[in-house]
């Protein structure tokens, strides 16, 4: 087993993330994780990610505030406190906070099959 602590987590930068703070808290480098890792996402008002799609499966689980997710045929999905929604492998999204309060969401994300 293998406790992290958040006060010991760094955030990193997210590619195509904007005005949003990353933090992984596992992984293979950080715990060992060999088939997912786990992140904590804060998103400010505004912030999100741009559309990509990943050979990955995801999960987010909104823990506080919501965050809006649009798929290719631009349908939104307003995810709020304690909903969840899994993205699978090739399925492509975008995320924006579109309200006035910070969203913090968990992030689920399978590592790609070598």
């Amino acid at each position: 087993m293998i406790k992290r602590e958040l006060k010991d987590i760094k955030p990193y930068q997210a590619a195509k993330h904007f005005n949003m703070t990353a933090l992984k808290l596992h992984g293979k480098e950080e715990s060992g994780c060999q088939k997912f890792w786990m992140g904590l996402s804060h998103f400010l008002p505004g912030g999100g990610a741009e559309y990509d799609e990943s050979k990955t499966e995801k999960v987010y689980f909104v823990l506080s505030g919501e965050i809006t997710v649009i798929d290719k045929n631009k349908n939104k999905i307003v995810l709020k406190e304690m909903d969840s929604l899994h993205i699978d492998a090739g399925e492509g999204r975008e995320m924006i906070n579109e309200s006035n309060m910070p969203a913090t969401v968990l992030v689920t994300v399978t590592y790609p099959e070598a």
